[in-house]
C-alpha cells in the first residue's frame, strides 16, 4: 500500500488475487472494520520505516534486523534505530456550549477538524496546546485537561487529545496559510466526520453530546 508518489507498483511483491490500493481511498471508500483499516495502516507506517533505515546514519554501513526486538541496528557501530514515532496534539477550544472547529487549507479535505500540530523539541504537551492555538487562531486558553490518545501511522503520529477552555477574547485570527476556516459551533450544529476513525472525529461528537471532561477551575494546566 504505497502513498505519497514514491514508487510504482512494479517495485512491490505481486500475490495472485490481491492488488495495492492507497490508504486514503480505502478510508474515503469507508472499506473494512476500523481494526482493519488501523492494521494496514500500521504495516504501511513499519515498511516505510524499514524503507528509510536501510543504511546507518551514523556510519553509513547498511543495518541489519535487530534479533530481540522491533529495531534496526549497525553492524559496524552498534548504533540502533527504532521506529518512529512522532508526538502531536488534537485540541478542542470550547467556549461554553461552543466548540473551534477548523478546516485545513491545500489538504483536499472538505470536512471540520480542530486545531492540531506536532509537537517540537523542548515542549510539554501541555506548551504545544497552548501554541497551536495561538498560531492557528490566535486565542488563549486554559484548563488543559487530556481526554485520551490515538496513533496515526500515516504521519508516524501518536496523537493525543485535549480539552481547554478559552481564556479571553473569542475573536478569532485564523492562520490564512494553515487554515481555510475556523469558527465557534454550538453543541446542535456538530455533524463530524464522514467516517468514525479519528480522534478528532471521536472529540468532537464527545462535545456535541455533553461527555466531553469538564475539569474545573484551578486544574488542569
Amino acid at each position: 500500500m504505497t502513498d505519497g508518489g514514491k514508487g510504482t507498483q512494479d517495485d512491490f511483491l505481486h500475490l495472485d488475487g490481491y492488488h495495492y490500493e492507497r490508504l486514503h481511498r480505502i478510508r474515503a471508500e469507508g472499506r473494512g472494520e476500523k481494526y482493519q483499516y488501523f492494521a494496514a495502516v500500521t504495516a504501511y507506517q513499519l515498511a516505510r520505516w524499514y524503507d528509510h533505515n536501510r543504511f546507518c546514519g551514523h556510519c553509513g554501513s547498511r543495518m541489519e534486523m535487530g534479533s530481540r526486538e522491533r529495531e534496526m541496528i549497525c553492524p559496524n557501530c552498534g548504533n540502533p534505530v527504532y521506529p518512529k514515532i512522532m508526538p502531536a496534539v488534537i485540541v478542542a477550544v470550547t467556549n461554553g456550549d461552543r466548540i473551534l472547529m477548523t478546516k485545513y487549507r491545500n489538504r483536499g479535505i472538505g470536512y471540520y477538524a480542530l486545531v492540531a500540530g506536532f509537537v517540537e523539541i523542548g515542549e510539554t504537551f501541555e506548551d504545544t496546546v497552548r501554541r497551536e492555538v495561538m498560531e492557528e487562531t490566535g486565542l488563549t486558553v486554559k484548563n488543559i485537561r487530556y481526554y485520551k490518545s490515538q496513533p496515526w501511522g500515516i504521519a508516524d503520529d501518536l496523537l493525543a487529545g485535549f480539552y481547554c477552555d478559552l481564556d479571553g477574547d473569542d475573536a478569532i485570527r485564523m492562520d490564512e496559510e494553515e487554515l481555510s476556516e475556523a469558527a465557534w459551533f454550538e453543541r446542535g450544529q456538530i455533524e463530524g466526520q464522514p467516517d468514525h476513525l479519528s480522534l478528532t472525529n471521536e472529540m468532537m461528537l464527545t462535545f456535541r453530546d455533553g461527555r466531553e471532561p469538564s475539569g474545573g477551575e484551578g486544574r488542569g494546566f
